[in-house]
């Protein structure tokens, strides 16, 4: 019981409520305005990166890692966020991300400024439910309307121009944009090696990503093969070899041993030597029974050691040792070989093949990559990523993942809408059409809606140096006198605002998610009017 009754030393009764300083108590639009600051503040925080002139946002882990990008999701999930509704922004992005790949600033952007609209509403007393209603009609409305002014982008194998230009829009806004054509033909050129158009269906497993620090982003180049980050086994060996015929292992070159505890005592000179020639007999069989196969190269999982490998030499058999489990089995499917885990079970059959293995160095640091090219399956790529450090590296694998996504998600459903926020302009002057209609107080929320949608042409204006109410109303005025969808915010300065000129698409798929679920987002918000904190004793 957390309440007693008792009475003073004059018999008046009253009650002691105990751990009552332990709760933290809100409720009703005090509870709900909370959070809606909590996501607000959350929202502030990525809108600034938003568009093609977004600026990038510096992050430091704990552990002094930095991490240097403008991409919604990155910067989300590696904010350290305590609010139980900034968490909420966080997964709401990272859903995009999952899903999607790209629009992962627009969608927390987005739902910061329902909720900005909600704020206002609650201030003028309408009640949390009608908002929410309010904001569910208009959401539907304003997807209707996207179907309405998409257009299809045709594509094929041979001509993929369209798919160039949806992911050179996507990299706009990213740190690689100087060498953005680049990146967008690779994106291309790497969803439609592994996509299988039958199925419309994109593998990304069989999308390798390596980077390497040094030379600069135009040296990124896509190999049709595997790219393992090792070299050959010993110095002298080969540094390339052709017709490969590549033997992948899963057992180590080196003699049976019990799986055991066991311990084996040599008290004599003759074991020691019975022992040295059982040895060099079992690597030799090994070596042979590889070199029956057919094989003229070894990619082992595990290591081997220095006799192994100068026998290996000598039987002029290059090998690669220490090759993870993730490369070997990409390696296997790039070569179509099988995984051999006992020597006893090779066979020609089993061997992968490929044009050429090459070993590739860079700098003069000594460090080398193992590359395989001209695969017996071309479905397996490798992106191979270079940049002035670490941390542009990482964001050139993050903006080319986002490229990659929007190519992908073109292939499964080739609708798109206009950039430059020209489709959010066109369904907020759909929707505030509609709430002239509606008779009911929810026209009211409806309108919220549309002010919302307007924030994200705003903000892409501001973070382009542009007057944002002007130029918003300017673009909206010209939409509505010559009904044209298309006409959005010129964050280049290019002189034209029609984004079908500039070629600025979003695929569709996209777009409509951001409204979907930014709405379902800001109407569980909306709901809790609740909020019960039980404090632990050392948070005191």
């Amino acid at each position: 019981m957390s309440a007693i009754y008792t009475t003073d030393e004059y018999g008046r009764p009253f009650i002691i409520v105990r751990e009552q300083d332990k709760k933290t108590r809100k409720t009703g639009i005090e509870a709900t305005k909370a959070h809606i600051m909590a996501a607000k503040t959350v929202a502030n925080i990525v809108r600034t990166s938003l568009g093609p002139r977004g600026l990038d946002k510096i992050l430091i882990s704990p552990d002094g890692d930095i991490t240097i990008s403008n991409d919604g999701a990155t910067i989300m999930t590696q904010m350290a966020i305590e609010n139980q509704i900034g968490k909420l922004m966080v997964e709401l992005s990272k859903s995009q991300d999952d899903e999607i790949g790209d629009g992962t600033t627009g969608i927390v952007v987005l739902a910061g400024a329902l909720l900005e609209q909600a704020e206002e509403l609650l201030d003028r007393g309408i009640h949390p439910i009608r908002i929410s209603d309010g904001f569910e009609q208009a959401c539907k409305i304003a997807v209707a309307h996207l179907d309405k002014v998409s257009d299809v982008i045709p594509w094929s194998k041979d001509d993929t121009s369209d798919l160039f230009k949806c992911a050179k829009t996507s990299l706009g806004s990213k740190i690689v944009n100087k060498c953005h054509d680049q990146f967008a033909q690779i994106a291309v050129d790497s969803i439609l090696a592994v996509a299988d158009l039958e199925r419309k269906d994109v593998d990304f497993e069989l999308i390798k990503m390596e980077g390497k620090v040094g030379g600069e982003l135009a040296d990124t180049m896509l190999v049709r093969g595997v790219i393992i980050d090792k070299d050959f086994s010993h110095p002298q060996m080969p540094k390339e070899v052709s017709d490969a015929k590549i033997a992948i292992l899963t057992c180590p070159f080196e003699p049976p041993k019990p799986k055991t505890k066991h311990k084996l005592d040599i008290t004599t000179v003759k074991e020691f030597e019975e022992l040295q020639k059982y040895e060099l007999e079992t690597f030799e069989k090994m070596v042979q029974q590889v070199k029956d196969c057919g094989a003229n190269i070894v990619a082992c999982q595990w290591g081997f050691d220095d006799e192994a490998n100068s026998l290996l030499l000598q039987h002029k058999l290059p090998a690669i040792r220490w090759v993870g489990g993730p490369e070997i089995e990409l390696l296997a499917i790039a070569t179509n070989g099988r995984i051999v885990p006992r020597f006893d079970d090779l066979s020609s059959e089993k061997l992968g093949s490929a044009g050429k293995i090459r070993e590739m160095s860079f700098g003069t640091t000594n460090d080398n990559m193992i590359v395989v090219e001209d695969c017996a399956n071309s479905k397996a790529v490798t992106v191979f990523v270079r940049g002035g450090n670490k941390m542009i590296v990482d964001e050139a694998k993050r903006s080319l993942h986002d490229a990659m996504c929007v190519v992908r998600n073109l292939i499964l459903n080739n609708h798109v809408v206009y950039g430059g926020a020209a489709a959010e302009i066109s369904c907020s002057i759909e929707v505030e059409k509609a709430a002239d209609q509606v008779s009911s107080i929810e026209q009211y929320a409806m309108r919220s809606f549309a002010r919302a949608l307007d924030a994200i042409p705003m903000a892409l204006a501001e973070n382009s140096g542009l007057p944002p109410i002007e130029t918003l109303s300017a673009v909206k005025s010209q939409q509505i006198k010559q009904g044209i969808s298309s006409l959005g915010i010129d964050c280049m300065n290019t002189g034209v605002n029609d984004m079908k000129q500039q070629f600025v698409f979003d695929p569709l798929i996209s777009k409509r998610q951001q409204f979907l679920v930014a709405t379902q987002m800001v109407k569980m918000i909306l709901k809790i009017d609740d909020v019960i904190v039980h404090k632990s004793d050392d948070q005191q």
